[in-house]
């Protein structure tokens, strides 16, 4: 069923003079967002405008000033960060998805059922990981690698993307021969071999929302967060890989 607020943005939305409102996403989560925010607008008529990259980067831009109006984090820790700091409206935050951690390989051959076997193999010249300590997927990878016991083991190896978008088209053009990518990259895409990576390797990725002071009275801003934590935004998560976190 759908929620109250939900039935709200759908029955009392005005789609003729809809607003327009700015979020900042994390690069994991931008074809998600992006067809989020298509049907959303289907349902209210607000417009919202989608500026991408590794969160911390947009964290950056908001704390200089960019006029963002909200954030779609890839971690939890970046909103109550923003919260705490007075750039975000109190009471704000919740988790709009939860990410999946994947070892992928335009090789079909390349990613077997061990990934210790896989990482090992002599034909991975470069892994691909995001940048831990920009991204939460690489922090994520990073945790995975260090429970398989072999990250001092192939830090030689390692090409760090700037975000996990960075990442996955680094092993998509051959600039690595494998890479620790976000499920939502290979949604729809059974080219090559993978090994989806078990949740008791690394921390939950919650990827949480947040309101920013900018859009406090900004009702598309508003809108968009309220249809991101109602069931209509279910289906689209899991159409790219992205579980919806249980209260």
């Amino acid at each position: 069923m759908l929620n109250a607020r939900l039935l709200a943005l759908l029955f009392f939305a005005t789609p003729a003079a809809g607003d327009t409102a700015l979020f900042a996403v994390a690069a994991n989560y931008a074809t998600a967002a992006e067809a989020q925010a298509v049907a959303y607008k289907a349902a209210s008529g607000h417009d919202i405008q989608l500026t991408t990259g590794s969160t911390g980067k947009l964290y950056a831009q908001i704390g200089a000033g960019a006029p963002y109006d909200a954030m779609l984090s890839a971690d939890a820790a970046t909103p109550a960060r923003l919260e705490a700091e007075g750039q975000a409206v109190a009471g704000s935050r919740f988790t709009y998805a939860l990410g999946a951690l994947v070892l992928w390989s335009p090789d079909p051959a390349l990613i077997g059922p061990d990934p210790a076997v896989s990482l090992t193999d002599p034909r991975l010249r470069h892994l691909a990981i995001a940048n831990p300590e920009l991204a939460p997927y690489g922090i994520a990878a990073q945790q995975a690698l260090q429970s398989l016991g072999l990250w001092g083991v192939l830090t030689a190896q390692m090409v760090l993307g700037e975000n996990i978008g960075q990442t996955y088209a680094m092993v998509a053009t051959g600039g690595a021969e494998a890479g620790f990518v976000a499920l939502s990259a290979l949604a729809g895409d059974m080219q090559g071999s993978r090994w989806q990576v078990p949740q008791e390797l690394f921390e939950p990725i919650r990827q949480d929302a947040v309101l920013l002071l900018h859009g406090a009275d900004n009702a598309a801003a508003k809108g968009f967060l309220d249809w991101l934590a109602s069931p209509a935004a279910e289906p689209i998560n899991a159409t790219f890989g992205y579980a919806t976190a249980t209260p």
